[in-house]
């Protein structure tokens, strides 16, 4: 990498859920009267569109005793 920024060390967690496809547009087949297709978009629910989550902390009622 070229530049006076160094290189992070640390890379970006990607979603889980939507494996770093956060936002999608989806059509609803058809177009509207002057001829535009009707759309909406659609974000991840678990990192709200960004793609991305942060490390998340065990909680004690995460944790499971094998028995």
């Amino acid at each position: 990498m070229t530049g006076s920024t160094p290189a992070t060390t640390t890379s970006a967690r990607i979603c889980s859920d939507c494996d770093g496809f956060a936002s999608v547009k989806v059509t609803f087949g058809g177009r509207d009267r002057r001829g535009h297709l009707r759309i909406i978009t659609a974000h991840c629910p678990a990192c709200h569109g960004t793609g991305t989550r942060t490390a998340r902390q065990l909680r004690t009622s995460d944790w499971r005793v094998a028995a």
